[in-house]
């Protein structure tokens, strides 16, 4: 059986002489108190046959509350994370203000074997980081597309 797949898009945006990157910081009480290794790109989970670039357009709509750029996507390419997950990213130029986001939900038992279903936020925030700043948030195996993206853009 083959692992779980994310697909995700990292929104860029120019600013003058430098390049800042769209992160969502992940929701849940787990992530509350966390700030480096606890932001990521926006994604979610899919299933073939769903096309990796319809999830990952689907799964920012649903994580941000906002739809997604038009493109053109430029693919960063997969990283397996440490659970194992592969994920598939492709860079889009675009802006949007944080505070226009309305994250998705999800459901969690908490306090851990309470019995206790409680709603947290996908995400609990987003922010426009540099380069540096993205790489030390991004969990690990995401980092690799912060680099990737910078081969391909040009800064403002």
């Amino acid at each position: 059986m083959t692992g779980k797949r994310s697909a995700g898009l990292l929104l860029y945006r120019r600013t003058s002489g430098s390049v800042e990157l769209l992160l969502a910081h992940m929701g849940g009480p787990l992530w509350a108190r966390r700030e480096a290794g606890a932001w990521t790109v926006p994604k979610g989970e899919y299933v073939p046959p769903e096309e990796p670039l319809a999830a990952a357009r689907r799964e920012f709509e649903e994580e941000l509350g906002l739809p997604p750029p038009e493109g053109p996507y430029v693919p960063l390419g997969d990283v397996r994370q440490s659970g194992g997950k592969t994920v598939t990213v492709w860079a889009v130029e675009g802006d949007l203000d944080p505070a226009a986001v309305v994250p998705g939900t999800f459901e969690m038992e908490w306090p851990r074997g309470s019995g206790v279903l409680r709603a947290f936020p996908e995400i609990d925030r987003v922010a426009w980081c540099g380069p540096e700043s993205a790489g030390e948030r991004l969990i690990a195996a995401q980092r690799a597309f912060v680099d990737r993206l910078l081969t391909h853009v040009e800064p403002g």
